[in-house]
């Protein structure tokens, strides 16, 4: 088949800071305006924007205005119904508009987009291109990857003076054992919160803001605003907390040369402000340098980290071993192995508490997400390795330390005895120490229980630790000075909050939050001030119990066990109603209540803006009568249920007053078979004189405020050419309809057919498919009559396709152009479920045999930043051979019947002679839409090819445009594209308006 002629173009020009090169949605580097021949076919007519696909002239061997999918269609993407550049919209498909020569040409930026790989600076490279005339150049801003943006940020606020001050203490009194089952029960935690972190910073683009972007735009902005509001608060307090404890550390260090600046108390006071101030100034002198910063302290710990393991191993002096170290022992890793409770504090979960802090810290990679260079990569990575590392870490040095140092000690090196000398207890007696009467009158000042300087003791240079204290301390408050002014600039950006705004401006090339940084110095200095840090004395055990149920307190003060006995068998009984749904109506307060939350949350729906991320299928299906269609039913219900509203349609045809009473009959019938049937839906009737107008009702009326449904699921009219011509108007009509409100359109064939009616019909729409009997399929209209809804409800349920397991099949999708991804998004809900949960899936996409390989992985990364967990991609080189002689002319004398033979005469002698059967196809028709008629041929072939034996075929209709293409020749298209093939064929068309989105907002 002969390609349309495709004008040269000139090749793509560097424009600002990136050299976009085209992979799909361009020819050879460009997509230029071309004016429509005379063989363009039914989508080509009156071509509006974007109607110049050159690649679809290629990939599809006629010019058409449809596109095919491209990074381009999906970026920027934020609210349903957004204009999306590069792709036609519905009425550019489908109605009948005047042509614009203005909208024919495109701007030479819109010719340079990329329909291909995406990189991160895509947004900021359109946006802010340098190098262009009258422009002046933009930095480059800083960004981080998951190294030294993450894992060192994390880890550093991971590491506190905990781990320098209390590890050893508690490895003394729980044991290494149990100290180990501490550390890993507070990671465990910590790593399930990581993973929940990195599942929701994968979760689409993230932008500055950290937690509290990553909340708000996966919770919403009530909960987002209210926890990022407290979190800014609590890290900017948390600067203060962090630089008391370094002020603390330098103030005991002054004390001990007698060097106090005023007063212990002042001391602290001047350090902190000091401290902080300095702080304040490495912040502001930019992030990179506030990074420098991060990576000294980082190394000034590790450095310690290696002190302490050397000191370790090198032997043990006097003054150390009268402290109690005695370098590597079995013996002493035996005894510190088992725990030793001593004090009020001496208990597991007392222990536990004081840990679990220094384990925390997980937030501080994602709290600077704005300046990471690709935040979907770093964040999960470089906090789950941070958590790792630091596990280590707390391992290494409870094993090593509880090795090396006994429990009590006295310090004295008066205490030296011969070994095996009367009297002496206690380990330290074989390695000729005596530390019995400090022992017993407890009164040892060293040794693990009681030296919380013990690693300082044990390292080769005690010093090197008092700078890990110091780098730990200085660190954790430079990492809450930052996050705390990042985070709050995000939250005052989004205008949640009155009053705030002003701290949302930004400052130079990372747009950094100035305003934010002064503001929180203000907070530190004034809780240093004021000398505030937490503390034990006040905590109750009755605070987190207020505000419960007065009832509920008692219980558990009096038998705490009773209690919860109590509470398992109301909980079980409860859930037992629940799950049973007795059938009873006692007219209780839970069903007015029900009603009352129920109209309350849907009034509340209709305030909620759309948004593509909340995006659901929301069908109106044209049933019937339900159980005449159960495929159908099970087909939609599959991935509606818990997701979305599905709406079973049936249209009455006929006068009201004989159809009203019969309406009000099947209603409550038809309710009961689909929750038989446990399908969650809704039944609605109309009645009407014909079938369009009664789903034109349907269309316009059915739903609830934002509850209304956007797309029309239909079954495949199988008798359109036997069927009277009116019925085939009425059937294609529908479809224009659907389009025309703006609604996607999904049309099921299977090849036995979906109507199942037998002896229960209340009616038959003569439009749809005939009735078929189940076995011989001889397509025999049963009279119709009506039914007790009764026996409706308790008739034999027909097993279908649908509620079957479908094994290690696969689930097909053809996706040939950009609807906006409709034809991904059913079959993806379809795949989750159980049932099909075992289906592969793959994604065919027509292509050119010379780009295979790149448009392969131009799909491939677009597929990937959807989630839809897609892997397996298939380009169709030979979309564009000629079709089968023999299939050519099946498609020929499928058509023949409805041939105008009018000799190619003018228009209006063709209209004259078309004149009452407006679904007749003139010559001129044919030989206009000869290119397109002939494609759907040979997709029929590529699906018998490749999918003969999947277990569902999903694939992307041809659209007729309105009033140019007759009914006969739109329903001939559907017929031999989906002919002959076994498995359950979907044709799903979206209305042009993304439904999928890789963006966080």
């Amino acid at each position: 088949m002969a390609e349309l002629p495709i004008p040269d173009l000139p090749p793509a020009r560097c424009s600002g800071r990136f050299t976009i090169s085209t992979l799909l949605g361009m020819e050879e580097g460009g997509r230029g305006p071309y004016t429509p021949t005379e063989g363009s076919s039914c989508d080509s007519a009156q071509p509006t924007q974007l109607s110049s696909s050159t690649l679809c002239s290629r990939t599809f061997g006629y010019n058409t205005v449809d596109v095919v999918p491209a990074y381009e269609h999906y970026a920027n993407s934020k609210g349903v119904g957004d204009p999306r550049k590069g792709r036609p919209s519905l009425a550019d498909l489908h109605s009948i508009l005047k042509p614009d020569p203005g909208r024919l040409r495109m701007p030479v930026s819109e010719l340079q987009q990329s329909n291909g790989l995406p990189e991160a600076g895509l947004e900021a490279g359109l946006e802010e291109a340098e190098g262009e005339p009258g422009r002046d150049s933009v930095p480059e801003p800083v960004r981080f990857g998951w190294v030294k943006g993450v894992m060192i940020r994390c880890m550093l606020n991971i590491w506190g003076v905990i781990l320098y001050l209390r590890l050893p203490w508690i490895t003394a009194q729980a044991g290494i054992a149990l100290t180990w089952l501490i550390i890993l029960m507070s990671v465990t935690v910590t790593t399930i919160t990581g993973l929940s972190i990195s599942a929701i910073s994968t979760n689409g683009k993230v932008k500055s803001g950290g937690t509290y972007f990553l909340i708000s735009r996966s919770l919403g902005p009530e909960l987002g605003g209210s926890i990022g509001l407290i979190f800014a608060f609590a890290n900017a307090v948390a600067v203060a907390m962090h630089t008391v404890g370094f002020a603390e550390t330098v103030r005991d260090l002054l004390q001990e040369h007698n060097s106090l600046i005023v007063d212990p108390t002042n001391d602290i006071r001047i350090i902190g402000v000091v401290t902080v101030t300095v702080l304040l100034g490495i912040s502001l002198a930019g992030m990179e340098w506030e990074a420098k910063a991060q990576i000294l302290f980082f190394l000034v710990i590790l450095v310690s980290f290696i002190n302490y393991l050397v000191g370790t191993v090198i032997p043990a002096t006097a003054e150390k071993q009268a402290k109690g170290f005695f370098s590597y022992r079995a013996d002493i890793f035996a005894q510190n192995f088992v725990p030793n409770w001593r004090g009020p504090e001496g208990s597991f979960f007392g222990l536990f508490s004081i840990f679990f802090p220094s384990a925390t810290g997980i937030l501080a990679g994602a709290n600077i997400s704005g300046d990471l260079k690709d935040p979907a990569v770093a964040i999960p990575k470089g906090t789950l390795m941070a958590i790792f590392w630091t596990t280590v870490s707390y391992l290494v040095l409870s094993a090593t330390i509880g090795a090396c140092v006994v429990r009590d000690a006295s310090g004295s090196l008066n205490d030296s005895v011969a070994v095996g000398s009367p009297g002496c207890e206690g380990l330290a007696c074989s390695f000729g120490w005596n530390f019995t009467a400090c022992t017993q009158q407890h009164s040892c000042r060293y040794g693990l229980s009681n030296y919380y300087q013990s690693m300082s003791m044990v390292s080769g240079f005690g010093p090197l630790i008092t700078a890990g204290i110091f780098g730990a301390t200085l660190s954790s408050a430079l990492a809450c000075l930052v996050s705390a002014p990042k985070v709050f600039q995000c939250l005052c950006k989004d205008q949640l909050y009155p009053l705030i705004g002003f701290f949302g401006k930004g400052y130079g090339r990372n747009s950094e939050p100035i305003r934010g940084y002064v503001l929180t110095y203000v907070i530190a200095v004034g809780f240093i001030l004021i000398g505030w840090r937490p503390s034990f004395r006040y905590y109750s055990k009755w605070a987190a119990l207020f505000g419960a149920a007065v009832s509920v307190v008692i219980m558990f003060l009096l038998t705490w066990w009773a209690a919860l006995i109590a509470f398992g068998i109301v909980i079980f009984l409860l859930g037992y109603v629940l799950y049973k749904k007795p059938d009873v109506n006692w007219g209780s307060s839970m069903q007015a209540s029900s009603y009352n939350m129920a109209l309350n949350y849907s009034v509340g729906l209709s305030e909620v803006d759309e948004h593509i991320k909340n995006y659901r299928p929301q069908c109106l299906v044209l049933t019937g009568p339900p159980n005449f269609r159960p495929a159908l039913v099970d087909f939609v219900g599959t991935f509606t249920k818990n997701l979305s509203l599905m709406l079973c349609g049936n249209v009455l045809i006929g006068p009201r007053k004989q159809k009203m009473p019969e309406s009000r009959l099947m209603a409550d019938g038809h309710t009961k078979w689909l929750t038989k049937r446990k399908i969650k839906a809704f039944y609605t009737d109309v009645v009407a004189e014909d079938l369009r107008s009664g789903v034109q009702m349907l269309i316009q009326a059915a739903g609830l405020g934002k509850m209304r449904p956007n797309i029309l699921v239909l079954g495949y009219k199988r008798d359109w050419r036997t069927a009277s011509p009116q019925s085939l108007e009425d059937y294609v009509g529908i479809l224009h309809d659907a389009f025309d409100f703006k609604y996607g359109v999904c049309l099921m064939r299977m090849k036995e057919g979906l109507n199942v009616s037998r002896v229960l019909q209340a009616h038959v729409n003569p439009t749809f498919e005939a009735a078929e009997h189940p076995k011989n399929g001889t397509g025999s209209k049963a009279a119709p009559g009506t039914v007790d809804p009764t026996t409706l409800a308790s008739e034999q349920q027909a097993s279908t396709i649908f509620q079957s397991q479908q094994g290690k099949k696969t689930i097909d999708i053809y996706w040939l152009f950009d609807d906006g991804g409709l034809t991904l998004l059913i079959p993806y809900l379809l795949g989750r479920k159980k049932r099909w949960g075992k289906c592969k899936i793959r994604v065919f996409v027509g292509g050119q045999i010379n780009r295979m390989d790149e448009e392969r992985k131009a799909i491939v990364s677009l597929l990937s930043k959807f989630r839809l967990g897609f892997h397996e991609v298939h380009v169709l080189p030979d979309i564009n051979q000629k079709p089968r002689p023999e299939h050519i002319k099946r498609f020929d004398e499928l058509i023949a019947p409805f041939r105008l033979n009018d000799g190619f005469k003018d228009e209006a002698t063709v209209n004259e002679m078309r004149q009452g059967c407006p679904w007749k196809i003139s010559d001129e028709e044919v030989d206009k839409n000869r290119a397109k008629s002939l494609r759907q041929v040979r997709l029929n072939e590529i699906l018998l090819d490749y999918s003969r034996d999947a277990a569902l075929i999903a694939i992307t209709p041809p659209i007729g445009r309105k009033g140019r293409c007759p009914s006969s020749l739109y329903m001939a298209w559907l017929e031999t594209l989906s002919q002959d093939l076994r498995p359950p064929i979907i044709l799903t068309r979206g209305n042009q308006e993304n439904v999928l989105t890789f963006y966080c907002q």
